[in-house]
């Protein structure tokens, strides 16, 4: 069993990660190539919020959401 962890964490470290061992070498060039992944991961996460904002304009501006006060018990 040692040796299916080891092989594990050979796999992780050796292949895997190689990628980012390659972008911490970037650092001393330039910070923004050194930052790619995190530029990455904002640029999709700005592009899923506006997904999601347009869809819920979509839906309110349809008016199929019944908003009167006695739409819903708890109010």
């Amino acid at each position: 069993m040692n040796d299916f962890f080891n092989g594990i964490a050979d796999l992780f470290v050796d292949v895997l990660f190689a990628p980012f061992d390659a972008l911490r070498a970037l650092e001393l060039e330039s910070w923004f190539s050194a930052n790619i992944m995190s530029w990455i991961f904002m640029s999709i996460g700005f592009v899923a919020f506006t997904y999601w904002m347009l869809q819920l304009k979509k839906y309110n501006d349809s008016g199929e959401e019944n908003k009167s006060v006695s739409a819903h018990s708890y109010l």
